[in-house]
């Protein structure tokens, strides 16, 4: 199992009126097992996820004292080492497939282009290979499927193709950012149980980013809260039940009800301490 270490990761933007912080020295280690990453918008969560593919702008400006997947350094590696990894050691599933598939390719087109950038196929042994991948993530028709285009796919089915194109390169290391946001609960119960089944049969890692507490608390091993671009808590996924940090527990006490009627949803007022100090 390959290991992610990262140490004081540091990432800014540039703007007109300075330089922007996304992440603060955030440290993060996955040596297998199920990471959740969870704060709200703008904490850097995604920043994080595109960091370790690399798939930042050229306007990040980027810093760690150890930034390694594996053997390859993510800070002084080539822009052709980092294409070598993306994809085929580390898999990302984008947040909403109506955005992230090519709207001008098929679906199919698309997993079997996976292949043959990261396995060398030939493009009938490439299509194959692809039918199997919608079948593995639960696609009842695979050979219709192949051939239809992103707008022609219901949302559960867009992030099952998004799944197949993630897992074409097999890779070590999965990365989700928020694969569920767009689905309803329903097909969003559905994804996460065949989530769960191809993580187990892979044995990959995952990353799981999320704003959603329950999600990370029920699916993850290990829970990672960012607030500022900062870590304001580590912890087990039984232990976000009763978090030590005043962050998360302003986040878990803001949690909508079921079961309590309430006559506006709860906020809670951000303390500047928490961004002055590192934990």
């Amino acid at each position: 199992m390959s290991r992610l270490e990262i140490e004081n990761l540091r990432v800014q933007f540039m703007s007109r009126s300075g330089p922007v912080p996304a992440l603060r020295g955030v440290n993060l280690s996955v040596d297998g097992g199920r990471v959740g990453i969870v704060g709200e918008s703008g904490s850097g969560k995604s920043t994080m996820g595109r960091a370790i593919m690399g798939l930042l702008p050229l306007t990040a400006q980027v810093s760690a004292s150890r930034f390694r997947f594996a053997d390859v350094d993510l800070l002084a590696a080539s822009a052709a080492k980092k294409r070598a990894l993306r994809g085929r050691r580390i898999g990302l599933i984008m947040q909403d497939p109506r955005y992230a598939l090519n709207p001008v390719m098929t679906a199919g087109a698309q997993i079997a282009e996976c292949f043959r950038l990261h396995h060398g196929l030939v493009c009938r042994a490439a299509k194959s290979r692809a039918l199997d991948l919608l079948a593995a993530v639960r696609i009842n028709d695979p050979e219709t499927a192949y051939d239809q285009y992103p707008h022609q796919l219901s949302g559960g089915m867009g992030q099952r193709v998004m799944i197949a194109i993630a897992l074409a390169g097999e890779p070590e290391l999965l990365i989700a950012d928020e694969p569920t946001s767009a689905l309803d609960a329903s097909v969003r119960t559905s994804f996460l149980g065949l989530l769960d089944q191809i993580i187990r049969e892979r044995g990959m890692s995952l990353i799981l980013i999320s704003h959603d507490l329950n999600l990370v608390a029920n699916f993850c091993d290990r829970v990672v809260v960012l607030y500022g671009g900062q870590v304001m808590e580590e912890c087990t996924a039984t232990d976000l039940a009763a978090p030590h940090h005043a962050y998360t527990r302003a986040l878990a006490a803001c949690r909508p009800s079921l079961t309590e009627r309430l006559p506006e949803l709860r906020t809670f007022t951000r303390d500047p301490a928490w961004l002055e100090a590192q934990p």
